[in-house]
């Protein structure tokens, strides 16, 4: 799918569309929305979060016949909730009520609350959906968007925390989980403890009292009243984010590769340094914009990259190592944006006809001009039995200059591991079979040769 000039989202927002064209993106104003939109983006409020780096920025190109373009620039590497991490997603819930809280005080409020209003620039999170914003009446109690940022921020964190959901599910849930959704796989003990009293049990006590569908849009208060009210409620969400979010830190805990980088014991400390070493002089030398790091891990490498310069998107699929790249990334201002993504089973298309949300390798080609695959090569060929021939093609579709490779050769202890007895379908893969294969696509610019067998490439593109 050509992603040059693509047009998403045209349906659903009946307020706009977007087009996406190069690296501009484009957004349609309905007329009637014309005048409100405007009134938001030329606020102070909306002027000091752009500056913040917060709120996307816009310029305003005027149209024929009231209508109105808003464009954007483009975030160089979009992500979804379902490749984030469990605190991106915290960071994404926060950025949402802040926006909301902060919009009050303007007699204004979010339409509309989930994940899909942002996307992340490194690990940093940036509201994108302009026209989520509207005028608020004053003289009503409710934030209508209250059940969506429950559904879509709140019950997939809570699943994800207490009964081993992964994020990843979100992908089959737009508009979030419902309670009904959870309430089959809490005990009795747990449906009466928070954060499932409040979200899942009364609201399911309501439904089946005849209280669905019953929120009464309205219900009318003093304007200073139904303010307080609306705080009060986005108090209590900010509320079971915390409580969810300190639990999140109660259990994140040592994976099988969280601690790779510094328990890999077929590393010595002197391997581990030529190996920094090496990545270090070869980025230094193909001195890249952005660079792709597959499997990242915890993000030694990333952090290497985005210390000689470059924006750094990092792909991995084990949640607790990409956290721990995702808070170190945040920590240290890094322009590292980590995902959970899996080059051998890539996030595919999503949305109606496939069409609203771009497949993970759609929105890669052409982006990167280095991509780095650090002590991953034997894990495509004997994990997911991926040939030789397709992993050198895949590199060369994803780096428009050179690569940074690791050749990890059968002798190696890893490699053993992950043959389980395979010796014969596998033993014969070499250096030089490697070569081989590289070679249709890529030149080697740099060698070396770790004293534990292992041989570091830098490649550049024919």
């Amino acid at each position: 799918m050509a992603i040059a000039e693509l047009t998403l989202d045209t349906f659903r927002d009946p307020a706009g569309s977007v087009r996406i064209v190069g690296d501009r993106v484009l957004r349609g104003v309905r007329p009637e929305r014309a005048q409100a939109a405007l009134g938001f983006l030329r606020s102070e409020a909306a002027r000091e979060w752009v500056v913040l780096g917060r709120l996307i920025e816009t310029r305003f190109i005027p149209g024929e016949n009231g209508d109105l373009t808003l464009e954007h620039p483009r975030v160089f590497f979009p992500s979804y909730p379902w490749e984030w991490t469990p605190s991106a997603w915290i960071a994404a819930a926060d950025l949402t009520l802040d926006l909301c809280e902060g919009l009050l005080a303007q007699g204004l409020i979010l339409k509309d609350a989930t994940p899909l209003n942002v996307l992340f620039r490194g690990a940093e999170p940036v509201f994108v959906d302009v026209l989520s914003v509207d005028q608020r009446d004053a003289a009503s109690p409710l934030w209508l968007a209250y059940g969506q940022f429950v559904r879509t921020f709140l019950l997939p964190l809570a699943a994800y925390q207490y009964l081993g959901w992964p994020l990843v599910a979100s992908i089959e849930k737009r508009d979030g989980y419902e309670p009904a959704d959870l309430a089959p796989y809490l005990s009795r003990w747990r449906r009466w403890r928070e954060p499932f009293r409040s979200l899942v049990t009364l609201p399911l006590m309501l439904e089946t009292s005849g209280g669905k569908g019953a929120q009464n849009t309205r219900v009318r208060q003093s304007p200073e009243v139904a303010l307080a009210v609306v705080r009060r409620n986005l108090g209590a969400l900010r509320g079971h984010l915390r409580g969810l979010e300190r639990g999140l830190g109660s259990r994140r805990g040592a994976s099988r590769w969280s601690g790779y980088a510094r328990s890999a014991d077929h590393y010595s400390e002197e391997d581990q340094k030529l190996k920094r070493q090496f990545v270090h002089d070869a980025l230094m030398a193909a001195r890249p914009r952005h660079v792709l790091d597959l499997g990242a891990n915890s993000g030694v490498y990333s952090r290497i990259a985005a210390e000689c310069g470059a924006s750094v998107v990092a792909w991995d699929t084990d949640v607790p190592a990409t956290e721990e790249n995702w808070r170190e990334a945040l920590r240290l201002k890094l322009k590292i944006a980590p995902m959970i993504a899996n080059p051998a089973r890539p996030t595919p298309a999503a949305g109606w006809r496939n069409a609203e949300s771009l497949a993970l390798l759609d929105r890669a080609r052409g982006r990167f001009d280095c991509v780095m695959m650090l002590g991953l090569i034997h894990h495509l060929l004997l994990s997911d039995q991926i040939p030789l021939a397709e992993i050198a093609a895949l590199l060369r579709e994803l780096t428009t200059g050179g690569a940074i490779v690791e050749w990890v050769p059968a002798t190696d202890p890893r490699f053993v591991d992950l043959v389980r007895g395979r010796d014969e379908l596998y033993g014969h893969l070499d250096e030089a079979a490697f070569a081989r294969a590289a070679e249709t696509h890529f030149t080697v610019v740099l060698r070396e040769a770790l004293p534990n067998g292992r041989v570091l490439f830098l490649l550049q593109a024919r």
